[in-house]
């Protein structure tokens, strides 16, 4: 690598451009599944109304004609706002950060190991998910939201981005039942001198599991190109066809779904708590344990065909439109 590309990399305009660069990638991509993700999240997070159609490749396609059937297009959309809103910074700090440790870890082509790849990919994944984790906490709730889930006599409103925010920002408060046991009378105490660790539910698994998902999408990514793609081309920095791209990051999506999605699943659960113990704080263990009684093993990967039929386009557009906004802007 010349001297002068090392130097750049380290600018503040390179900086920029690469955030720019994998900020695109990820709303594209997402805007690509949006309709899937939506059923995915109803499907993990046990919602009522769809655990009928959950754990079948039909059901999938079924849920998707009953949510465009009682809201139409809007509803395969909802949440769609608070993905795109979060989903921009998220995007853009994962690549932006996995560039930077890219050239740090791995400044040449031999210094490239499968080691300093998933390193590189899980520390990326890490530092966004730290910066955007609240927009994501919103994001499910809005999904979340049913017709029938609402409990409520009035006629059904789907919630906005701000009224979602509301929502959660005011759940937890103390109640005369949270009052009979003295764990529970303490949990809406920490809410309400720390509000903002309402929007946090759920994020210590969502690091333990971004681990093992950034960091096996990078590596496959990287290991794929450093074994497919010639050295020369490789080494001069030019980057491989559209096709590729795709094709490297359809893999990459699969490999890192299969790993993490236990930790997805648990996930979910604790991000809708709110809804469904809002006087307190569930705890990751509990939340297992709770799946477990009530599924076994197979409750940990709940949704896991949608899952593939999500993720494994989604990546793909993600690392080639990233790749495609790198050669526009210069990267």
């Amino acid at each position: 690598m010349p001297a002068h590309a090392s130097q750049d990399r380290q600018s503040l305009n390179y900086i920029v451009r690469s955030g720019i660069a994998g900020g695109i990638a990820g709303c594209v991509a997402k805007t690509v599944v949006a309709p899937l993700d939506r059923v995915k999240i109803l499907f993990q997070a046990s919602n009522p109304d769809f655990q009928k159609y959950a754990g079948t490749w039909s059901g999938t396609f079924r849920a998707v004609s009953q949510i465009y059937g009682e809201n139409g297009v809007r509803g395969l959309l909802q949440g769609h706002s608070a993905t795109l809103l979060r989903i921009f910074p998220y995007a853009a700090i994962k690549f932006m950060a996995y560039d930077q440790l890219e050239h740090l870890l791995m400044p040449t082509r031999e210094s490239q190991t499968n080691v300093r790849r998933f390193t590189a990919g899980a520390l990326s994944g890490i530092t966004s998910v730290f910066f955007t984790y609240p927009l994501e906490l919103i994001r499910v709730r809005m999904a979340f939201s049913t017709r029938n889930a609402s409990h409520s006599a009035d006629a059904y409103h789907r919630p906005s981005f701000l009224s979602a925010m509301r929502h959660i920002y005011r759940e937890g408060a103390p109640s005369s039942s949270a009052s009979s046991s003295a764990p529970q009378a303490t949990q809406p105490a920490i809410f309400t001198r720390f509000p903002i660790l309402k929007f946090y539910r759920g994020f210590t698994v969502t690091v333990i599991g971004i681990i093992p998902y950034a960091g096996t999408s990078f590596l496959a990514w990287g290991y794929l190109r450093s074994w497919l793609l010639p050295p020369s081309v490789a080494a001069k920095g030019h980057k491989s066809t559209p096709l590729a791209d795709l094709s490297f990051g359809a893999v990459s999506g699969a490999l890192a779904q299969t790993v993490s999605y236990p930790f997805e699943v648990v996930r979910r659960r604790m991000q809708v708590g709110g809804i469904t113990r809002p006087d307190r704080w569930l705890r990751w263990d509990e939340t297992v344990r709770g799946i477990w009684s009530t599924r076994g093993w197979r409750g940990f990967y709940v949704g896991l065909s949608i899952g593939y039929l999500k993720v494994v386009p989604m990546t793909a557009v993600s690392y080639a439109v990233w790749q495609w906004q790198r050669r526009i802007l210069g990267l």
